[in-house]
Formats: structure tokens, C-alpha cells, sequence
């Protein structure tokens, strides 16, 4: 399977581009926003980061629902314009504020939450957008590509944002910023809307939020996606706080080093977005191991002695922890009736991010009580808890018991079945959710528990 196919599409190729550029200046202001909160609005003071960050993501859980249904019954590509054109605004005013030197830790958090409400809205429109880019056999991997531009622009949006804050300030790079949203609106505008597919609207009148939330209940692998994103997003993604906290209070060191240490990461999460467009459909299993391996590289990260260790031991947790997220994301999507799909990505999106304000104050505080260290020590936990349920639905799906198995001497897992095998079945579960049945007993060796 080709890694870059989606990029033959001509409509995909010139929104990936106009992403790209978009991606690279929003983390510039990221790391530019950290930075100008962390080190020069509070003193050093990670707790106030995670409040920023709980604001500018909280609007997830209030507006996915709305969001979603005008993702779903709306142009997506009108949308866009709206959308993007207000957090150009939204930037420039910041930019604006901090340039005059009348920026206050309470200015910073009304742009968070306003940008976080715009954001909220944005969110599942560009995400299903790309259904209309490329056809269903190349969903999955215009996703992972998606994630791909997401993380490249990881790379090199804060190392520039770092030494651009360092040499002018955080008020410019919220300026430049402005000017890559443009980039993006010249690359919506340039997509004709007569070459997009055209997909189903969600018909209109009452009930139609009640109608998505009822095809994800009926969706038991979807449930438990959702479950699995919502502990790695809320207690094990909080990357800008633990890698600031490191830096500034374990090492020492400036808004250079903390730009580095977010673009070194980048390096594993763009390997692992790219491996995952050269995989078919996304797996449920996938999703699981990939998150006990981020819980065991973020284990070295909270062990590492010094900055270099400890930027060595990012690469793989960016690894994991975007195969993680780009193998449920395009399971999901491509899982869900196209009808549904803008609901649903909004419920995924907002239990994604929206788990945020839990997580960063808390993994602020435990970093401002028990020290860094400790905050990056929830990711660990983080990413083994997410492991285990994962192990815990196969089991479930699957009907898996664990048994002594006298003639191999050794605990061997059996299939409990019954009668009435249903086809076509991924993970334990068909395309509507239920539970896998198979027609004739066999037992099964450990490593063959997820080999469909």
C-alpha cells in the first residue's frame, strides 16, 4: 500500500498543503502562548499553563454535539471560511495585545477560551472534511497523512516558534501566525466546490443530536475507542506541560531548549503517523499495544537524568502515541455511516480534547507538588491503564478464557463460542458493534488472540 496516495488527488494535495502551513504557525503559537504564560505572565508556574490549556479545550465538551450536527447537515467547506477566518482574528488580536506590552495572565486566558470555542466548532468539520476529498478506500490513509502534516508542522513550528520568541518575542509569532491562516483559506477557495463528493446531510428537525448519541451507545468497539482516547488524551497527551516542566524546573533551561524538545518529539509522532498511512484498515489491537508502548517509553522519559536522555526518550512516546491516535481515529471514521460521521467525530474530538481540563491542572499540580518527574509518570500510568482495557475488551469480544492447558503445560486462551457466526468481522466485532460468535470451538494460543 502506497504511503502517500491520497496525495495523487489533486483536492487532497492542495489542502494538505494549505494544512501544512496552517498546522506549522498554530504550533508556533502554541509554543509562543506556553511560553509567554509559563515564563514571562507567571513564574514558572505549570499550573497556569494547564488552566490555558483547559480553557482552550473545554469548549469541547459543551459544543460537540452542535458541532457536530453542523458538520453534518451544513456546507463543510463554508464552515472552513468561518472557522478559520476567526481564529485568524482571534490570533492577530493576541499578537496585537502582546506587542503593546498590556498582555495580563487573565487577557491570555479570554483568548484561550475563545479561541477553544471557535476551535470547538472547527474541529469535526475538518476532520469529516476530508470524506469529501478522497474517496472511502482512501480514507484511512488521507487521516494518517493528515496526522502526518499535524505532526511535521510539530517539527518545526516550535523550534522556529522558540527561537523566534527568544529573539522578538511571543507578540510576533501570534502575527505570523495570522498569515498562515490566510495560506489556508487561499487553499479552501482554491478547491472547487462542484469537484467535492458529495455525501449525505443529516435531515432536519428534533432529535438528531439524540440520534448520534444512540448510534454510538449501539457501537460497543466504538465505546470502548472512545474510552481508550479519553485516558491517553485527559491523563497521558499533556505534552506541553511535563516537557515545559522539565525543561524549565528539572534542567533549567529557556523557550529554545523547550522548542527543541517539542520538535524532537515530532520526530517519532511523523513515524508514526506515516507507518500508520501504510497500513489497510486500522485495528483495534493496533490502537491497544500502541498505548501500552507509549505507558513504557514515558516511563524512560520520567526516568531520564538529564535533557539530552530525556529528548531521546520522546521519540518513541511521540511514536506510540501517534500510532495510538491516528489508528482510532481512522477506525472510527471509517467504521462510521457516512451520515453519522460528523456527530460522531465530534463526540470523539470532544472526549479527546475535552478530557483535557481534567488532566492538565491536575498533571500541573502534581508537577508543582511532587515534581515533574511525577507528572510525566501519569502519561506512564496513562498509557498502561489504556493497555489493559484494551486487553480486557479482546478478551470480552472475542469470548476468550484463560485456562491451564495440560498438554502445552502452561496457560493457553480458549475461545468460549456459540452458535450463529455472523461474517465480515473486525476485532471481535462486525460493522455494527456486536460481539463476534463463531460456529465451532477451537482453542487459542496467546499470541493468536488478535490475529483476525
Amino acid at each position: 500500500m502506497s504511503t502517500f496516495k491520497s496525495l495523487g488527488v489533486l483536492n487532497y494535495r492542495i489542502w494538505f498543503l494549505g494544512a501544512l502551513v496552517s498546522n506549522i504557525g498554530t504550533w508556533m503559537q502554541r509554543t509562543a502562548q506556553d511560553w509567554l504564560v509559563f515564563a514571562h505572565l507567571s513564574n514558572h508556574d505549570a499550573g497556569a499553563m494547564g488552566i490555558t490549556l483547559a480553557l482552550q479545550l473545554g469548549p469541547q465538551l459543551f459544543l460537540a454535539p452542535w458541532a457536530g450536527l453542523l458538520a453534518d447537515r451544513y456546507s463543510r467547506r463554508r464552515l472552513l471560511v468561518m472557522t478559520q477566518s476567526a481564529m485568524a482574528v482571534l490570533s492577530t488580536g493576541l499578537g496585537i495585545l502582546v506587542l503593546s506590552g498590556a498582555a495580563q495572565l487573565w487577557h491570555v486566558y479570554v483568548f484561550a477560551l475563545l479561541l477553544g470555542i471557535v476551535s470547538a466548532l472547527d474541529a469535526p468539520v475538518r476532520q469529516t472534511f476530508v470524506s469529501e476529498l478522497v474517496k472511502d478506500d482512501y480514507l484511512s490513509n488521507a487521516v494518517a497523512l493528515n496526522s502526518a502534516s499535524f505532526n511535521v508542522a510539530r517539527m518545526i513550528g516550535p523550534a522556529v516558534a522558540g527561537m523566534l520568541t527568544v529573539a522578538v518575542g511571543p507578540g510576533w509569532v501570534f502575527m505570523i501566525n495570522t498569515l498562515t491562516f490566510v495560506a489556508m483559506l487561499g487553499a479552501i477557495r482554491a478547491i472547487p466546490s462542484s469537484s467535492l463528493r458529495v455525501q449525505p446531510r443529516a435531515a432536519t428537525g428534533k432529535g438528531r443530536i439524540r440520534e448520534g448519541l444512540r448510534y454510538v451507545r449501539n457501537r460497543p468497539d466504538i465505546m470502548v475507542v472512545l474510552v481508550a482516547i479519553f485516558i491517553m488524551g485527559t491523563f497521558g497527551l499533556n505534552f506541553v506541560l511535563f516537557i515545559a516542566a522539565m525543561v524549565g524546573t528539572e534542567f533549567g533551561m529557556d523557550a529554545g531548549a523547550f522548542g527543541l524538545l517539542n520538535s524532537v518529539m515530532a520526530i517519532g509522532s511523523v513515524a508514526g503517523a506515516l507507518l500508520a498511512a501504510r497500513r489497510g484498515r486500522p485495528r483495534m489491537r493496533l490502537i491497544f499495544a500502541a498505548s501500552g508502548g507509549f505507558g513504557i517509553a514515558s516511563g524512560f522519559a520520567a526516568m531520564a537524568p538529564n535533557y539530552t536522555m530525556f529528548g531521546l526518550a520522546l521519540i518513541p512516546c511521540g511514536l506510540f502515541a501517534l500510532t495510538m491516535i491516528t489508528s482510532a481515529n481512522g477506525y472510527v471514521q471509517s467504521t462510521t455511516e457516512p451520515v453519522m460521521r460528523g456527530r460522531v467525530m465530534a463526540l470523539y474530538m470532544a472526549i479527546f480534547m475535552g478530557g483535557t481540563p481534567i488532566g492538565a491542572p491536575f498533571v500541573g499540580w502534581m508537577s508543582n507538588v511532587a515534581g515533574p518527574r511525577w507528572a510525566v509518570g501519569v502519561a506512564a500510568a496513562a498509557g498502561a491503564s489504556t493497555a489493559v482495557v484494551g486487553i480486557i475488551w479482546i478478551i470480552r469480544a472475542r469470548q476468550l478464557r484463560l485456562r491451564f492447558d495440560s498438554s502445552a503445560r502452561g496457560l493457553r486462551f480458549f475461545r468460549i463460542e456459540s452458535q450463529g457466526t455472523s461474517p465480515a468481522m473486525e476485532d471481535g466485532v462486525n460493522a455494527d458493534g456486536a460481539v463476534k460468535k463463531a460456529g465451532a470451538a477451537r482453542d487459542l494460543h496467546p499470541n493468536d488472540a488478535d490475529q483476525s
